[in-house]
Parts: structure tokens; sequence; C-alpha cells
């Protein structure tokens, strides 16, 4: 399916975990939001991770081909990212070793981040404060702000809620911030509510064969 006819999921409370939920199979057929160049600057305006003047430079100066290969990138990176939660979820991350996520301080290493003093809140706060800001140099920076969300997840997260979906055919993950921690859909309007349906199929099938 054309991921253009379908906006992207944002169900996990997480914005690493949403990026690895941007390929799913939200009704029948897979969507890969970032199937491409084009794919991945809206899938970045969605998820509020580029600025919308970063991302229509981006569009009218990059060759369509630049963008495609850093979109290839990001899926590169995705399944790294994914294997690894896959492996780690549902318990802590207290065993890791930093050469299990090389290849995401190797990303990191390339970003162009730089700190500026800003005014403050006009509520009553501080007069002034430190904002980050990043240079937007080439396509393949698009790809910083994924990987300071990924860290982030990693650092800040206790991996002992991430989950994934229980339902049958469902593949996206999510972070479980619910009191009591037992979420077990990713969302109760789509899988939630396609096992209650299945759960009411099911009994009145034993009434009627009782």
């Amino acid at each position: 399916m054309d991921y253009r006819q379908i906006p992207a999921i944002f169900v996990a409370d997480a914005p690493g975990l949403d990026f690895l939920n941007s390929v799913a199979t939200p009704v029948d057929e897979p969507v890969d939001w970032l199937a491409d160049g084009e794919g991945l600057l809206a899938w970045l305006a969605q998820a509020n991770l580029v600025p919308a003047s970063v991302l229509a430079e981006m569009r009218s100066q990059a060759a369509p081909a630049e963008l495609d290969e850093v979109a290839a990138q990001a899926r590169a990176l995705r399944e790294w990212f994914r294997a690894f939660v896959g492996k780690r979820k549902g318990r802590p991350l207290d065993t890791v070793k930093l050469s299990e996520i090389e290849p995401l301080n190797r990303l990191l290493a390339q970003d162009d981040q730089y700190g500026e003093v800003v005014a403050g809140a006009a509520d009553g706060g501080a007069a002034l404060r430190l904002r980050s800001r990043r240079r937007w140099k080439s396509p393949a920076s698009l790809l910083m702000p994924i990987a300071e969300a990924l860290a982030r997840l990693i650092c800040e997260q206790d991996f002992t809620y991430v989950k994934a979906c229980e339902g049958p055919r469902c593949t996206l993950l999510f972070a479980d911030h619910t009191r009591a921690h037992a979420r077990r859909w990713c969302s109760m309007a789509i899988c939630g509510n396609r096992a209650k349906v299945a759960a009411h199929r099911q009994r009145a099938k034993v009434r009627e064969q009782g």
C-alpha cells in the first residue's frame, strides 16, 4: 500500500519507538512510510522532528536520489534498532555494552548541534534560556533527530515497559506508561477493538455449540 494514502502511526508514547513503527500493517497490507526520500520528509514532518522550513529547503535543494539514499539509511537504522529493541524489550537495559550501540554512537558523532541563548518564556519565568539548535548541512543531517530520539529511548526509557502489541498481526511497539503498566494494545481503537470483537464472537460460538 502506498504510504501517501494513510497517515503515519504515532501510538508508541516514545519517539524512538514511533520510528520503529514507521513500517506497519494498519489494514491488510504493509506500509513503509520511509519507502523513499519524499516519504522520509513526510514522516519527519508528521513526527515533528524537523522544522517545516528545513524540510522545505531540503525538498527544493536536494536531488531526489540524495533523499532516497538518506531514506535507505533510515530504513537500515530502523531495522538495526528493531533487532536491538526486540532482543531487550520487557527487561531493564542493565547489561548492555557500549559496543552493542556503536552504530548509534557513530551516527550521533556526525551531529552538528550547538547551543543558543534565547529569550525566556513570557509567563514570568527566566528571562533567558539555553536552546539546542542544529545545522542542517546536507540531507544526511535529517537522520540526526532520529538518532537523538533513539539515544533518548535507550538512556531514559525503562525497557521493562517496552512492549509489543498483542494483536495477532500487529507489529507495533509502544512504551507502557499507564499507572498499572497493563497496556496490551497499540490502540484500543484498532487492535483492542478487534480483540473485543473476536472475544465476543468466540463467546457467541460457544453458546451456540452449548
